[in-house]
């Protein structure tokens, strides 16, 4: 463990995060709020129903009452006890479905700060460790979003009793009780320091369980099918698995052990504790002559007060654990926003209007990091330009075309549209400016139609459009329900699954819906050969009409047909002009065209 684990602490406190639960549930299910104080109401009602019902019925007896007397004391407490325990049933039945809400709202506010979170965090260790920390106590509804509310019933009730029995044992001698509350705090004390435990080490379970499930899930995913099989990899797998396991074992065998000797100090003290009360009441009973009646009572009272004082300190130690658990919810749901969104300047996307895309002085670096991935880079994009960014793999363009839709900020220098600097801006607004085709594709299991709009309100006419413009058009008819297919056989069990080629054109029907002002086309037909990418390449040209587009490339042959080549070698821009411009400069560029030409089937795709 790392001493900045050690000394970490958490960002908020017990009454902080108590306070943030009832704020949910004032704003969200108020009736959460009600039904809690109910419960515990009864819960302290049920204690003194048990409490009194022996001594009662005994003083009766002692005093020779009729027994039509003793049977309606019976029957009062009988039938009082059934009604309060029958109504804290039915509470406790309906509690779930006033809880769970506030537990599944919890959850939606982590997937909502996973889908909106400014870029560099999804790429940050630190973020994602978060995310894992975070997902399990919204995991199930014995996890400390939804168990809280039973938490602090169990505090309300007892903190009640405690009070009611503390005045109906004022007769016991002042140390009795000071013994009581001394070995109930040193249990609290106790149960406090292991809870915390869990929370000091919740880097490394985090880890664990992110290995795990990261080789279970890994071994089930079809696209690793082939090479599991072919390179023999379930032995080598299986030790992994086993190794990750073994190590998680022993970690939570040392946390087992921490709770053991918890579970053993609570013992002793508990011992102690009633049976130093018990003594003195015998004590008090023999010198004092109490009746049979005031002893029971008594004698029940010293139980139940213990166990009031007790669970007001199991409570609030049960209430510090859910407490660093809600920590790690609220610690991700507020991470930092590198980005500036609903604060920054709105910017609506027009069509008709022109834009520039301006790299000032831009260099960019990753966190913790004194490499360079750009160096320095004026660069400057004229609207309806036709730009190929080029380079073998590893000189920057990727993280080029981040910085010009804005998913980085650059570490020096500014991204300029139409001269102002994006961060100005809200930056979903800037989003909206580019369509974009990664190397990565998004598919989702959810309709064609679906994967190309992304709308509730989808533009029929449109989607038809593009569709046949990508050339889909065949494809999709020969589908029994068309746009409505579902893709993916991952849930639907008549999804389908579309070639590479299809793939393509499913991507460019997106990019070309979405009618943004720029288009940006990163290394999305790398899985290619060289000729059916400048092929795919040409119909994105033809495509995008007076668009600006970044066609982003390791192969210099597809990007002949642009206006203007950038060769990026090391973060920095070597060379630049028309396809042409770079052979007759006979430079890098021409170099890596003839090396890569040896490869090309007719030798020039231009």
């Amino acid at each position: 463990m790392s001493m900045n684990q050690t000394k970490e602490r958490p960002s908020y406190n017990l009454w902080q995060n108590s306070l943030y639960m009832i704020r949910l549930s004032w704003k969200y299910k108020k009736i959460t709020l009600l039904s809690t104080a109910i419960v515990a109401a009864l819960t302290v009602a049920t204690g003194l129903l048990n409490l009194f019902i022996t001594p009662a019925i005994l003083d009766a007896v002692y005093r020779a009452v009729p027994l039509s007397s003793l049977l309606l004391i019976i029957l009062v407490f009988v039938g009082g006890l059934l009604f309060v325990s029958a109504f804290k049933a039915y509470i406790d039945a309906n509690l779930f479905y006033h809880r769970m809400p506030l537990r599944k709202r919890l959850a939606d506010f982590i997937t909502l700060k996973m889908l909106t979170t400014s870029y560099p965090n999804v790429e940050s260790d630190s973020f994602r460790k978060k995310f894992d920390a975070a997902s399990k106590p919204i995991s199930g509804n014995s996890e400390a979003t939804e168990a809280i509310w039973g938490t602090f019933v169990d505090i309300l009730s007892n903190i009640a009793g405690f009070i009611i029995f503390l005045v109906i044992l004022s007769v016991l001698e002042l140390w009795v009780m000071a013994v009581i509350l001394l070995t109930t705090i040193v249990s609290f004390l106790v149960s406090n320091y292991l809870n915390g435990w869990a929370y000091r080490n919740r880097d490394e379970d985090a880890k664990y369980q992110r290995e795990v499930k990261y080789i279970a899930h890994t071994g089930s995913q079809p696209e690793f099918a082939k090479d599991i099989r072919i390179f023999n990899m379930v032995p080598w797998l299986k030790d992994i698995y086993k190794g990750t396991i073994e190590l998680y074992r022993s970690f939570l065998w040392r946390a087992k052990k921490v709770y053991i000797w918890g579970n053993v100090v609570e013992l002793i003290l508990s011992i102690a504790r009633n049976g130093i009360a018990y003594i003195a009441l015998v004590y008090i009973a023999l010198s004092q002559d109490l009746s049979v009646s005031l002893f029971m009572l008594y004698f029940g009272a010293i139980g139940g007060f213990s166990e009031w004082t007790r669970g007001i300190f199991t409570g609030f130690a049960t209430l510090h654990k859910q407490s660093l658990d809600l920590c790690a919810v609220r610690e991700f749901i507020e991470y930092p926003e590198s980005f500036t969104f609903e604060e920054g300047l709105s910017l609506v996307p027009e069509r008709s209007k022109n834009y520039q895309l301006e790299l000032s002085n831009v260099s960019f670096s990753y966190p913790d990091s004194d490499k360079k991935i750009i160096s320095n880079i004026n660069l400057k994009i004229s609207p309806g330009e036709k730009l190929a960014i080029v380079g073998l793999n590893g000189a920057g363009k990727t993280t080029l075309v981040k910085l010009l839709c804005g998913l980085l900020d650059p570490t020096d220098g500014a991204v300029l549209l139409n001269g102002e600097d994006i961060r100005k801006y809200n930056r979903r607004d800037y989003y909206q400016h580019f369509s974009a085709v990664f190397q990565d594709f998004s598919i989702l299991a959810v309709s064609l139609a679906d994967n190309i709009t992304q709308e509730v309100d989808l533009d029929n006419a449109k989607l038809e459009y593009v569709t046949s413009l990508a050339g889909l058009t065949d494809k999709f008819d020969s589908l029994p329900k068309k746009f409505e297919t579902s893709l993916t056989k991952k849930i639907y069990d008549d999804g389908i699954e579309l070639s590479g080629g299809q793939t393509q054109r499913l991507m460019l029907a997106r990019a070309l819906y979405k009618e943004a002002p720029i288009i940006i086309l990163d290394e999305p037909t790398a899985a290619l050969d060289p000729i059916a990418e400048a092929d795919l390449y040409t119909k994105y040209n033809e495509l995008s009409g007076g668009n600006t587009s970044l066609f982003i490339s390791h192969r210099l042959a597809s990007t002949g047909f642009c206006d203007r080549i950038i060769l990026l070698e090391d973060g920095h821009i070597i060379e630049e002009g028309t396809h042409e411009q770079l052979i007759d400069k006979d430079g890098k560029y021409a170099h890596l065209f003839e090396v890569q030409s040896h490869y090309y089937k007719d030798g020039s795709l231009i």
